[in-house]
């Protein structure tokens, strides 16, 4: 699909899947036209016998008894690559979430995903190199609703992020011919709409409908037998 990003973020039993760690929680929402569409990927993941990291579970809250009964890598991993298709994939800090992706591929015995990979840290830290370019941060910046977000979760990161990314690129603003690179359209079918708006051509103006001869006698008698001593004779 023409224009279609996803924006992706995963949750891990700890922060080195050099030694060992898993990814536990995918979650994927997709942009068309630089507007969040509602449709996402999410699951969580059973990560065998590695154990969830204390530190980590103090950020997102996922027990290993929560996935114990949750699928293996193995059924998750296949239908995430259906959903993100080619399209290319938003991530922030994509390094950490590639390097795990990359790593549960490998144990798969799977090929490297082939998408394009946008790193939205990256982006913000060129953008504001003396800011804080945090997920929470680039929100707080850009006035984005936090308040659903009680502790680190794939989902709503993703969620998050979408938006971020429409904001970091000021993709929410509609170009209405200002200099080339100021803003891009919010969508393609709001673009088409404003510019049908614009250049749509002006129908000629209607021929005046004139009063026959007849009409205008009838006109007369009706005012003559009707209407007596008419207010506007006054000002004739």
């Amino acid at each position: 699909m023409k224009d279609r990003v996803i924006a992706m973020d995963t949750e891990t039993t700890g922060l080195k899947h050099v030694d060992g760690d898993r990814v536990i929680e995918i979650g994927c929402v997709e942009i068309v036209g630089n507007m969040v569409t509602g449709n996402y990927f999410h699951m969580f993941v059973n990560p065998g016998r590695r154990k969830v990291d204390p530190e980590a579970f103090r950020v997102h809250g996922i027990s290993d008894e929560f996935l114990r009964d949750k699928p293996p890598m193995s059924k998750v991993m296949p239908k995430f690559i259906e959903f993100i298709g080619d399209s290319p994939m938003v991530i922030h800090n994509a390094p950490f979430d590639m390097g795990f992706i990359n790593a549960e591929l490998a144990q798969l015995k799977m090929d490297q995903l082939p998408n394009q990979i946008i790193d939205s840290l990256t982006i913000a830290r060129k953008q504001y190199p003396n800011a804080r370019n945090t997920l929470d941060g680039l929100c707080g910046r850009f006035g984005i609703d936090t308040s659903k977000r009680v502790t680190h979760g794939a989902h709503i990161d993703a969620e998050l992020l979408a938006n971020v990314y429409i904001h970091l690129l000021e993709l929410n603003q509609l170009n209405f011919g200002g200099k080339s690179g100021d803003s891009q359209p919010i969508n393609t079918a709001v673009a088409a709409l404003v510019s049908n708006s614009l250049y749509r051509p002006v129908r000629p103006a209607r021929p005046a409908l004139l009063p026959t001869a007849a009409e205008l006698a009838a006109h007369a008698a009706f005012l003559a037998k009707k209407i007596k001593s008419p207010v506007w004779a006054k000002f004739s």
